[in-house]
């Protein structure tokens, strides 16, 4: 006879339950240890880069011609589904210079450029077809990024060749609606109200993605790499020039290297490559001279980033450059399903066009939390406002503020040398409510600032052994 369980003794029985699904769970990097780098490398140690079979299509084998006029996207796809229908192997593009449309990659396929070689992307909007994508962390049906991949298991993009987006004042650009790039009164843009903002609207009115349909005649510009739902994902020796949103989009994907990647290029939104949704990304050797962030993780916007409720984590970035930029390392601002675990190290930072070295921007509408965010021996030349920026009042687009209460804590710098710190050697701002917990500088030396430090709404901000305009800096009174 089963006996029925009292009402006192429910809570008890949950908290059971409860306890034994934390201790079955899944091994997450304890960032309370003595040494989290440590576990993190553990972490890294598993992301391999994937390995391919050492069999060779010759893109010019599949009718490719390298005058850069011919649109080679035909001959691309047909070399991509053969060597993926094979088993996979490697599709080289020789030397030379490769007119395309979009370029779709397929599991086990390496889509390697020789020295010397360019691709050059079409501007005509429709050569890239409707796919599933992301804009500014809302998912929606859009063009195709320039080189896309979805739902593919080991994939890469490698050699030392050139990707050129051919974006310009006259191309892609002018479409963010800004007179500086290109666009001119009377002509259709971005913020149109039926195309950024109404995406944004289906967002919060909870309508499918395949339902949010945009591409032709909506202006919303096509991410350049995007790896979708991804898993085991290389970027290798590659650059990167003109592109016309972000440059490189890991999405929902797990086990992502980006290595010795360079990317220039100058245009708006030009995220250097911004992780979302992801987990296990080793950003490393890469050179980032951009429109806007350098670095940017991410984690989808508003009620979107909520719907999908992913967040992203486990990301290390070791030994990049970062010139010009918004921000080196960027932490949002579609942060809506959180950020953990973020790695920065050995790391230069040097231009007087980067306005911060280490930054974080959430509001509430946004939400989501900001956690265990560790960076350490990181040379900084120059940068403009501040060497770390938090802002829990980030606003673009109008009103940003909301009923989703953002967090951020557990914040360490170590090891880092400015020269020139700009207005701020800290800038950060929280929320009454919610203020900004545990920011910790050991061993941090910065000169040149106007002035140390601007806080509202942070606790437990500590120095120990920083110095500050060349003086030894105390720990603020409560």
């Amino acid at each position: 006879m089963i006996k029925k369980v009292s009402y006192k003794m429910k809570p008890l029985i949950a908290l059971v339950f409860f306890l034994v699904f934390i201790s079955c769970g899944v091994k997450k990097v304890n960032t309370v240890s003595n040494d989290p780098w440590a576990e993190i490398k553990k972490v890294m140690e598993t992301v391999k880069e994937p390995t391919f079979k050492n069999v060779t299509y010759n893109v010019l084998d599949y009718g490719a011609l390298a005058d850069g006029v011919f649109d080679n996207t035909l001959a691309f796809k047909k070399a991509i589904e053969t060597c993926s229908q094979n088993g996979g192997g490697i599709v080289l593009v020789p030397q030379g210079n490769f007119f395309t449309g979009s370029i779709h990659l397929e599991n086990n396929v390496n889509f390697h450029l020789s020295e010397g070689t360019q691709i050059i992307f079409s501007t005509n909007s429709k050569d890239f077809p409707l796919v599933q994508t992301s804009f500014e962390g809302t998912e929606l049906m859009n063009y195709s990024p320039l080189v896309y991949a979805f739902n593919k298991h080991n994939v890469a993009v490698t050699g030392k060749g050139i990707l050129n987006g051919q974006a310009n004042n006259d191309n892609w650009w002018p479409w963010c609606g800004s007179l500086r790039y290109g666009w001119k009164k009377g002509m259709p843009s971005q913020v149109d109200l039926e195309n950024r903002a109404r995406l944004v609207d289906m967002a919060e009115e909870g309508v499918p993605v395949a339902e949010r349909i945009f591409g032709e005649g909506h202006y919303l510009r096509p991410n350049f790499i995007e790896f979708f739902e991804c898993t085991d994902v290389l970027l290798k020796d590659i650059k990167i020039i003109n592109s016309p949103f972000w440059e490189i989009h890991p999405i929902k994907s797990t086990n992502v290297t980006v290595d010795g990647v360079s990317i220039k290029s100058h245009g708006p939104n030009n995220d250097g490559c911004d992780p979302e949704y992801s987990k296990n990304v080793f950003i490393k050797n890469c050179t980032f001279d951009t429109g806007d962030d350098c670095i940017a993780i991410k984690s989808g916007r508003d009620a979107d980033g909520r719907r999908v409720a992913i967040p992203s984590e486990n990301i290390v970035v070791q030994n990049c450059r970062m010139f010009d930029g918004h921000g080196g390392v960027t932490i949002g601002s579609e942060i809506s399903a959180g950020v953990r675990n973020v790695f920065v190290e050995n790391c230069v930072m040097d231009s007087p066009n980067l306005d911060k070295a280490i930054r974080i921007k959430t509001n509430s509408r946004r939400g989501g939390i900001t956690e265990n965010v560790y960076v350490r021996n990181i040379e900084v030349g120059q940068v403009k406002e501040s060497v770390l920026g938090i802002d829990m009042f980030y606003s673009v687009h109008g009103n940003q503020v909301g009923a989703f209460m953002p967090q951020v804590k557990n914040i360490f710098l170590e090891n880092v040398k400015v020269k020139n710190g700009g207005l701020y050697g800290i800038l950060a701002k929280g929320e009454k409510v919610s203020p900004i917990k545990n920011i910790r500088l050991k061993n941090v030396t910065i000169d040149k600032v106007e002035k140390e430090y601007s806080i509202e709404n942070v606790e437990n901000l500590k120095f120990d052994n920083t110095y500050i305009n060349g003086s030894l800096m105390k720990n603020p009174s409560k």
